[in-house]
């Protein structure tokens, strides 16, 4: 059982911005921007690479849930969302899960 699964269950607290029955949104606990959410689906998949084609409807809510949840974080002056995918992309958990980032200037390339 993943980390997220966890806060899925409420095992571990987390400071959640959005929960519906698809997915939950919370603040990362080591934010690399001013705003960093998680987003994440209840459903447990491993990472993008994990997807079934089933799963489209599912991956266009969580990116929809991102729009939603930027413009009520005030994000307008722009956002990234970074997908990490396998240990050379930089997963650390897997679980998919989108990192909405934002509040200050990105640069690029993000390293």
């Amino acid at each position: 059982m993943t980390v997220f699964q966890k806060i899925i269950d409420r095992e571990i607290p987390a400071d959640i911005v959005h929960e519906d029955e698809l997915c939950l949104a919370f603040r990362d606990i080591n934010p690399r921007a001013p705003t960093h959410v998680l987003v994440i689906p209840k459903k447990p998949i491993a990472s993008l690479d994990h997807l079934d084609d089933g799963d489209q409807a599912l991956v266009g809510h969580l990116l929809l849930v991102v729009r939603d949840l930027a413009r009520q974080l005030g994000l307008d002056n722009g956002y990234r969302l970074v997908a990490n995918c396998g240990s050379d992309g930089g997963q650390e958990v897997a679980h998919l899960h989108f990192h909405l980032l934002g509040g200050r200037r990105l640069t690029w390339p993000p390293g």
